[in-house]
């Protein structure tokens, strides 16, 4: 009426314009509408509801104060948490430097050197660690990982220019043998820690890792490439020179528990496997029987474990922890840490049948707790009737005998 009166011409009104037409007041907030009183044309509030929305104000306040303090408590914890750690990790680099390595062999099996190492080798000095704590039995040179990799570059351009028909001279093995474990290498470079995008084409350690699984071929063609090896190549050089991650990792595939599985010496498989179940009833006697009655035999978990020494199953990190103490204690720690793994999931496990408890071992939660993890591990105990792993493994390949 006034538009009309007025001679003003008439416009319709947006949504947001005619709800606030309505409106003598805008909110700003939940709290600001409890606070807010009536428009004029209402009622105005009762004191009674005008007190009760007040005392709900205050106690929102307290409430968002209290979370604020609660948050920020959290947030200084967590940052004085990372301190400590980084600490830690800088008075260990020390010791490792100044103390333990150039000490190495009369320290690295004191008391004191085994407990530091439970705890994590720092990255820093961790290949050193491995590379001295691993070994060079098969006396590797930098000038022989040159010859064998030269020789594997020689092999792909003869197969690449379609040599393929020609019989290998010095190792009997047909070149037709190379070309399929040289294009297994190629596939399994590219799913190699594939989160990464450091390994795949194009990555800067693509060709490096390429190179030292070809190198590794030529220098063993008797074991040739076997899937998982990938890992165990793409670990080793996260944490060491070229020429030196491929002496660690010929030296490492060189270990018995490592040889019989690349290269599927059944015989010795079953050995370890029936000595992980000596120790696997011994620590988790409810999960074995349940394991027992589900068929579930420890090859249907265990092989992918130790063909890539957990580098595949457990997020990295946690991963090389576990490889710092395998470094220490060999081939026992793998199986300790099996069981480690069981015994942290035993009440979820102990409710899943055969398909489901298969289908958890092979993939992880990614989200495990580094001191959680190695509490378990550390619980488990690797003695059985008196006897330690190495004695019973040696007991059952000679009852097999």
């Amino acid at each position: 009426e006034y538009e009309e009166k007025t001679g003003r011409a008439h416009r319709p009104l947006s949504p947001k314009q005619n709800v606030r037409k309505n409106l003598d007041f805008e909110p700003l907030s939940t709290t600001a509408l409890i606070l807010e009183d009536r428009p004029a044309n209402l009622p105005a509030k009762p004191a009674e509801e005008a007190q009760k929305h007040r005392q709900q104000y205050e106690e929102m306040v307290v409430q968002a104060k209290k979370r604020e303090l609660k948050e920020a408590q959290k947030r200084r914890k967590q940052l004085e948490e990372r301190c400590k750690l980084e600490d830690s990790i800088g008075n260990a680099v020390l010791t490792w430097n100044n103390e333990i390595l150039p000490n190495w062999e009369t320290m690295w099996c004191s008391r004191k050197v085994r407990e530091l190492w439970w705890q994590g080798i720092p990255p820093s000095v961790r290949g050193k660690v491995w590379s001295l704590a691993i070994g060079n039995e098969l006396n590797i040179t930098h000038e022989l990982y040159d010859i064998c990799l030269a020789r594997a570059k020689e092999k792909w351009r003869s197969l690449s220019t379609g040599g393929a028909e020609v019989e290998c001279e010095d190792t009997g093995f047909s070149a037709a043998d190379r070309e399929a474990s040289l294009e297994l290498i190629k596939l399994d470079i590219s799913r190699t820690f594939p989160n990464l995008c450091i390994f795949q084409q194009g990555g800067p350690y693509h060709d490096t890792l390429h190179s030292i699984l070809g190198a590794y071929t030529c220098y063993r063609p008797d074991v040739g490439y076997v899937q998982g090896m990938s890992f165990i190549a793409a670990v080793l050089i996260l944490n060491l020179d070229t020429a030196d991650a491929f002496i660690a990792f010929s030296n490492l595939l060189n270990k018995p528990c490592q040889m019989a599985f690349f290269r599927v010496d059944h015989g010795l498989m079953l050995t370890y496997f029936a000595a992980f179940e000596v120790f696997f009833e011994e620590n988790l006697p409810k999960l074995f029987a349940h394991f027992k009655k589900n068929n579930l035999t420890p090859d249907i978990y265990l092989i992918d474990w130790i063909f890539t020494l957990y580098s595949k199953s457990l997020p990295l990190d946690l991963a090389c922890r576990v490889w710092d103490v395998f470094c220490r204690d060999g081939e026992e720690f793998l199986f300790r840490t099996a069981l480690g793994i069981l015994k942290l999931f035993e009440d979820i496990l102990t409710k899943m049948d055969f398909i489901h408890i298969a289908q958890f071992l092979t993939k992880l939660p990614e989200d495990l707790p580094s001191e959680e993890f190695f509490a378990s591990i550390a619980a488990i105990q690797m003695q059985s009737r008196n006897k330690k792993w190495a004695q019973v493994r040696r007991m059952l390949i000679f009852d097999n005998r």
